[in-house]
């Protein structure tokens, strides 16, 4: 565990742990923490046993990472967890035992009508009815509510068309190399190997993220609909979505048909998401500007474009939404959910 970091009131510094340390959003949750100046008094990195020992920094300080157990959490205030449901669900009721507070990026606990699941944007105020347990949301499911809650809230959202084109780093590092070795392997004329993704990613698109349901929709696509109704506390809200994988390293985007109970004035909604929270309006397509994932990569702020009415649908707006579903579709959500608490 590090130590005291200076500057800090230790009053008000938390003792933080993060599980899944060296995982991509685990990196990405101890950047956003140095960053953002969160007033950490110690922070402990936690992963597997076979991560465990591996050496990290945080504000110049190195930092070993330690092996999960039950006991891992004593002296914890906040414990940022980012390592898969299973393991959310095992570990998660010892860190709340042991008086931490959990902020959980899996799946595990988003659609418990007990745990608060929060966009800061959107709910803030939900985040002070929580038992122990807070829930970060759905990558695509948080990008692109960034852009549709405010709209929502001055023309009555009444459900969403979507297709999302994501990024290969939303399956992890392994993807990540799959993707840079088949792109590799087809400029030197040598056989692609698949081990990630049932077909070859580079120079094509998957319609597949996530598995497969009997109604034809995967648990990926069925996301925006479950989540987005605790979230923006629409209970009738609907979402048919398709969701793509693309070979892009980093960020998603995600291309919105949204319709609403009220007519749609362009220039309002355009105004509406200029003074929207942690959404920026890129939006000149006469000089080829609109949001792309390599722009966005990196950036906390998501980005919207190519805002037009539809053509087919009464009092609807179609755009494109963009963002980097490593920081705000997952570590930069939960640690603004840590900065509520």
């Amino acid at each position: 565990m590090s130590k005291i970091v200076p500057g800090n009131s230790i009053s008000s510094s938390k003792h933080i742990a993060i599980v899944g340390a060296t995982g991509a959003v685990g990196i990405e949750m101890i950047r956003v923490l140095q960053r953002r100046n969160y007033p950490v008094a110690s922070l402990r990195l936690l992963a597997s046993p076979r991560s465990a020992g591996k050496i990290l920094t945080f504000l110049g300080e190195e930092i070993v990472v330690e092996p999960l157990t039950e006991n891992s959490f004593e002296g914890i205030d906040i414990a940022l967890f980012s390592a898969g449901g299973g393991i959310s669900k095992e570990f998660a009721p010892h860190a709340v035992k042991a008086g931490a507070i959990v902020v959980d990026n899996s799946s595990a606990f988003r659609l418990n009508p007990e745990v608060p699941l929060v966009v800061p944007e959107i709910n803030a105020a939900d985040a002070a009815s929580h038992s122990g347990i807070l829930a970060n949301p759905n990558c695509t499911t948080a990008i692109t509510l960034m852009a549709v809650y405010p709209l929502h809230q001055s023309f009555g959202l009444k459900r969403v068309i979507a297709s999302s084109y994501q990024a290969v780093s939303g399956t992890g590092a392994r993807a990540i190399e799959e993707l840079r070795d088949q792109v590799e392997a087809i400029a030197g004329g040598r056989p692609v190997v698949k081990e990630v993704y049932p077909h070859q990613i580079a120079f094509n698109v998957l319609p597949h993220v996530d598995s497969f349901l009997e109604d034809g929709y995967t648990r990926e696509e069925m996301k925006m609909q479950n989540e987005g109704r605790r979230i923006m506390h629409l209970p009738n809200f609907t979402a048919s979505v398709t969701c793509v994988r693309v070979p892009v390293y980093r960020a998603h985007s995600v291309a919105v048909t949204a319709e609403f109970e009220n007519p749609v004035l362009l220039e309002k909604a355009r105004e509406v998401l200029m003074a929207a929270p942690g959404i920026v309006l890129h939006d000149d397509p006469s000089k080829s500007i609109y949001p792309m994932p390599i722009e966005c990569s990196g950036e906390d702020d998501c980005r919207v474009g190519r805002l037009r009415l539809d053509c087919a649908l009464p009092n609807a707006l179609t755009f494109w939404v963009s963002g980097d579903q490593l920081l705000k579709g997952a570590a930069l959500n939960a640690v603004q959910i840590a900065e509520l608490l």
